[in-house]
């Protein structure tokens, strides 16, 4: 199951539009896609590595992660085209997610 954590450089995180965006593209792809928070970038806390993995696809799943500029999540694919999947997500993050 390939997954690549990255690090959101975009001023609003994950909040609405961001999220909206990333769900979008997640659903373009046949593969199970999710998310999680590994880092807080506030806190510095890091997050369990087993659980907070959400549905990709869902913005309202994704903007339930409450990920802020400097928040470090991890992408995971499962499935068809999941290597595609997880290149071109991650490729997004790191373009600031069209901000």
């Amino acid at each position: 199951m390939p997954s690549q954590t990255v690090t959101l450089e975009n001023e609003t995180g994950l909040h609405a539009r961001p999220a909206r965006v990333f769900a979008k593209k997640a659903k373009e792809f046949d593969c199970d896609v999710k998310v999680r928070k590994t880092s807080d970038s506030g806190s510095g806390r890091s997050h369990d590595q087993d659980g907070d993995a959400v549905n990709a696809k869902s913005t309202l799943s994704v903007l339930t992660l409450d990920c802020h500029k400097g928040d470090q999540i991890e992408i995971i694919t499962d499935g068809d085209n999941a290597d595609d999947a997880l290149s071109t997500l991650v490729e997004l993050v790191e373009s600031g997610l069209g901000e």
